[in-house]
């Protein structure tokens, strides 16, 4: 799999523009169109949001690119968080727009999510 973007980040509201940004550079360099470009950075915004909700204070994202884009979101440090209501909103957007939807739980708490777009 070849890697196309790595970004390490603190988990604030005010960085979601410029991961979106990012998330639209990485689909536009694949040829997405606008409408599977705007999936994605929904699903990266929902993967950040269940982050931010499980106490992360920094996260990791990784664009990587074999037969599609495979798209990997981990929070860094310890998660302190407790799940909530809109958790289940973002999972759902996840499962309605992207392909295999993977989330890995260290003692309980989500550690990451991963999915993938196109073929």
């Amino acid at each position: 799999m070849k890697e196309l973007l790595s970004l390490r980040f603190p988990l604030e509201k005010e960085g979601m523009t410029t991961v979106r940004l990012a998330t639209g550079g990485v689909c536009s360099q694949l040829g997405f169109d606008l409408d599977a470009s705007e999936d994605c950075k929904v699903c990266v915004t929902e993967s950040l949001l269940l982050l931010m909700h499980a106490g992360y204070a920094c996260a990791e994202l990784v664009f990587a690119s074999e037969n599609g884009l495979h798209v990997r979101v981990s929070g860094d440090g310890q998660g302190l968080g407790t799940a909530c209501e809109e958790d289940d909103i973002s999972f759902a957007l996840l499962g309605a727009l992207a392909y295999g939807v993977n989330t890995e739980k260290r003692e309980g708490r989500l550690q990451s999510v991963s999915f993938r777009f196109g073929n």
